[in-house]
C-alpha cells in the first residue's frame, strides 16, 4: 500500500466559522495502481490533490504515504516529500519560458542538490522517453502545447518519483495532442508507475484501473475498468 487517507477532512474559512471542503475522505492507494478521481467544477477535486500532492495539510484525518504518517508535517518535510517522492503534472504546464526543454526538465533534480552534469543526462533521458530527443535545447515558445505537456511530464518523472499526479493534463490541448499525452500515461503505467489522475471526462477516466467519484467534498466507491 503506497497511499492511505483515513476520514480526511478539509475546513477553510476561520475557526469560528469553518467552510468544509472534504467530508470523511477514505481511500487507499496499491503501488502500481492507475487511479481516476472524476467530479465536477467545485466538487473538492483541486484541495483532495493538494493534500495527496503534500501541497496543503488536512484539518483532521490521517495520511500516510509510503509507510510514514505526515499527517501534519512540517513545510520542509513535506517539500521533501514533493521533490523526491511525488511527479506533478497540470493542464497549463508550469514551464518557465526564459530555460530550455532539459532545463526546465532538470529543475527538480537542482532543487535535489544533483551536478549540473547529472541533471542535463537525466533531464535529456527523461525528454527522450517522451519522444523530444530533437528538442531539448528548445524554448517552451517554440513548442506545440502538446510538446510542452511532454516537457511537463519528463520534469514530472525525471526524479523517479513513487507516484505522479496529474490534474486534468489534456485540458489545454487539441483532441490528437491529448490522446498522445493519454497514451504516454498508459505506458508509464505500464512500466509500474503509480498514477492518480484528476479529470471530468469520463473517456480518459475508463483508461485508469479503477474510478472513483467526488460530490461536494465527499469521495464515493468506485470500479475497476
Amino acid at each position: 500500500m503506497i497511499l492511505e487517507l483515513e476520514h480526511i477532512e478539509k475546513d477553510y474559512g476561520t475557526a469560528s466559522v469553518p467552510v468544509p471542503v472534504l467530508h470523511d475522505v477514505n481511500l487507499q492507494l496499491e503501488q502500481g495502481e492507475y487511479l481516476a478521481i472524476m467530479g465536477p467544477s467545485g466538487s473538492g477535486k483541486s484541495t483532495l490533490m493538494n493534500i495527496l500532492g503534500y501541497l496543503d495539510v488536512p484539518t483532521r484525518g490521517v495520511y500516510r504515504f509510503d509507510g510514514e504518517d505526515n499527517t501534519h508535517a512540517s513545510d520542509s518535510t513535506m517539500a521533501n516529500v514533493r521533490n523526491r517522492k511525488i511527479g506533478f503534472v497540470f493542464q497549463s504546464f508550469h514551464l518557465l519560458a526564459q530555460r530550455r526543454a532539459w532545463e526546465n526538465v532538470a529543475l527538480p533534480l537542482m532543487y535535489a542538490g544533483v551536478s549540473r552534469k547529472e541533471r542535463k543526462e537525466r533531464a535529456v533521458e527523461a525528454l527522450n522517453r517522451m519522444g523530444l530527443m530533437d528538442r531539448v535545447d528548445f524554448y517552451p515558445t517554440q513548442l506545440s502545447g502538446g510538446q510542452c505537456q511532454r516537457v511537463a511530464i519528463a520534469r514530472a518523472i525525471v526524479t523517479n518519483p513513487l507516484m505522479l499526479l496529474a490534474d486534468e493534463p489534456t485540458g489545454a490541448l487539441d483532441s490528437k495532442s491529448g490522446q498522445q499525452i493519454m497514451d504516454i500515461f498508459d505506458e508509464l503505467h505500464a512500466q509500474g508507475m503509480t498514477i492518480v489522475m484528476i479529470t471530468h471526462e469520463q473517456a480518459i477516466a475508463d483508461r485508469a484501473d479503477r474510478i472513483l467519484y467526488i460530490y461536494d467534498g465527499y469521495l464515493k466507491g468506485g470500479e475497476h475498468a
